[in-house]
């Protein structure tokens, strides 16, 4: 060191109090540092055979040898939770949106066939409230251990004046890996495949903007007993986190027969299921075989919403297809039972014409008649 320079202390800091400071302006280094020890634990709860690296570093390592793979293809998905963040804001909740935050992006892994193996999230406020983070991070925690994936880095970001007091995002991003020849894409699906309905737990984490102009039309609080179930607060129905369905659906594919999936998210079953239907094929389905969660009939009573709105906009009951040989679907539809699910048989796979629709829907007035 040159004698005309010298170190940085805690000293020189004191000396110049009336100069500004980054937490001055809004950004507290200190409460990050909490934040990030009191995760540390509940990352380290998620881990799983092929994480080769400690939280921390500036990047995390995965093995996929180690974790059994011979010649896998990786796949890779992102999402949020969208305005489903303002009620739990809203209600002061936070525990279970990091849940619906990882079902969103590894129940769509699934979907290709692939094994979900690692997450890393994106957490940003304007000033971070670290009980609030911790409960965040709980959840996203949570929703590791039951997608069976390792939450192996992240990002927390205080940016004041980008965000209101209170507010936050996130965002999630899940890598998984399938063997070169188990890969899903559709293109097994044939005429007088079977279509099978998994149920949903309700809304999760799609529609939640015509939900919250629901609530305002009809007049709810989220504090009050929520009107299609008196033994939960609204704000605590509303926040049921998103199904998870990554081990089941493993089961079913490792089983053999299945030919597609399809994650029921915004714009329901007419716009989810095509996207794993080959040209020339359509789903034919009877809504009078599954039924709709008490949430759906109150919103869709409470606020006037046509069943065509509803069908485009909610799962209405519905939160993954799964498209199978027909030969197979009673087996199937019993190990994906044994697995946890409720399993109904929706429809069948049939020949279209070339302007026809590719996902027809019959008797839904079943679907909302009681």
């Amino acid at each position: 060191m040159a004698p005309e320079e010298k170190a940085i202390s805690e000293s020189d800091n004191k000396a110049n109090d009336n100069g500004l400071s980054y937490k001055d302006a809004g950004v507290d280094i200190d409460a990050g540092n909490t934040l990030v020890e009191a995760i540390g634990p509940l990352a380290k709860s998620t881990t799983r055979t092929g994480v080769a690296s400690d939280l921390g570093g500036f990047g995390a390592l995965f093995d996929l040898k180690a974790a059994g793979f011979t010649d896998p293809i990786l796949v890779a998905g992102t999402d949020g939770v969208g305005t489903k963040l303002m009620i739990a804001t809203a209600a002061g909740r936070h525990d279970t949106i990091g849940i619906d935050l990882v079902a969103m992006c590894a129940n769509d892994l699934v979907v290709q066939g692939a094994e979900p193996l690692f997450f890393l999230d994106y957490f940003a406020t304007g000033k971070l409230d670290v009980a609030a983070g911790r409960a965040i991070v709980e959840g996203i925690a949570e929703g590791c251990r039951r997608a069976g994936c390792a939450l192996i880095g992240g990002e927390t970001a205080e940016m004041p004046g980008m965000y209101a007091p209170g507010d936050y995002d996130l965002a999630g991003f899940c890598v998984g890996a399938v063997e070169r020849d188990a890969i899903l894409t559709g293109a097994d699906v044939t005429a007088g495949d079977v279509v099978l309905g998994l149920a949903s737990d309700g809304l999760h984490s799609n529609g939640y903007s015509l939900v919250r102009r629901v609530v305002e039309h009809a007049g709810a609080e989220y504090d009050e007993p929520a009107p299609f179930d008196n033994t939960r607060s609204l704000g605590e129905a509303l926040l049921s986190p998103t199904r998870m369905y990554v081990k089941s659906c493993l089961s079913a594919i490792r089983s053999g027969g299945v030919h597609a999936l399809a994650h029921i998210t915004g714009g329901g079953l007419t716009e989810n299921l095509p996207r794993v239907l080959p040209d020339g094929l359509g789903a034919r389905l009877d809504a009078s075989q599954w039924t709709a969660p008490a949430v759906f009939h109150w919103l869709k009573d409470a606020g006037a919403i046509r069943p065509i709105e509803m069908a485009r906009t909610f799962n209405c009951g519905i939160g993954m297809a799964v498209v199978c040989h027909a030969d197979q679907a009673e087996a199937l539809a019993a190990i994906l039972r044994d697995e946890g699910e409720t399993v109904f048989v929706m429809g069948r796979v049939e020949a279209i014409p070339g302007a026809g629709e590719q996902v027809r829907i019959d008797n839904t007035e079943d679907l909302w008649a009681n």
